[in-house]
């Protein structure tokens, strides 16, 4: 199930606060995907698809009323992201919804870097990244991290079922591809 977390936040499984501030972010997801749905069915069209092995972890956003589950694969292996609650992650899910891979290449020995197909919305920090992270350069380029790098990034998410060490052997072994789509 996907959680979209303000930055900064840590996870809160059943917490009072919860309940109110994720019907307010479910409804500004709501009207992102919406804005955002028409021209990204048209740009996702030329992805890639390819079947991922079962049972899938799922991602979570809501939209148009109903919860959509988002399945994320990478390298084949099936992850689950808690997504940050920014425009960058609303539109990145968007452009997903009908399927989108991305061509992952290793960079720098700490990380996995991919071009999306398209320029979001970007809002760069100073950020330390951890093993996990999944964020934004340069508007358009998705990188993963398995180890750490100081840099202006967009946080985009975090893979949450998986330990440092298996991130590391997920992703330092090659290039490899992320699918990022809807859920059946």
């Amino acid at each position: 199930m996907m959680s979209i977390l303000p930055a900064g936040k840590k996870r809160n499984p059943g917490g009072k606060e919860a309940g109110e501030g994720m019907k307010r972010i479910y409804g500004l997801v709501l009207a992102a995907v919406m804005a955002a749905a028409l021209p990204a069915c048209a740009a996702s069209r030329g992805a890639v698809e390819q079947a991922v092995p079962t049972p899938e972890p799922t991602a979570a956003i809501e939209a148009e009323g109903e919860e959509i589950d988002m399945i994320v694969t990478i390298g084949g292996v099936p992850v689950t992201v808690a997504w940050e609650d920014n425009e960058a992650a609303r539109a990145l899910l968007a452009l997903a919804r009908e399927g989108l891979t991305i061509p992952m290449s290793m960079y720098g020995g700490f990380e996995q870097v991919g071009p999306i197909g398209e320029s979001l919305p970007r809002d760069d920090r100073q950020i330390t990244t951890s093993p996990g992270d999944l964020v934004l350069y340069s508007g358009d380029q998705l990188v993963v991290f398995y180890g750490s790098n100081r840099w202006a990034y967009t946080p985009l998410g975090h893979v949450t079922d998986k330990t440092a060490e298996e991130m590391r052997e997920l992703l330092s072994h090659g290039d490899i591809e992320i699918i990022i789509k809807e859920g059946e």
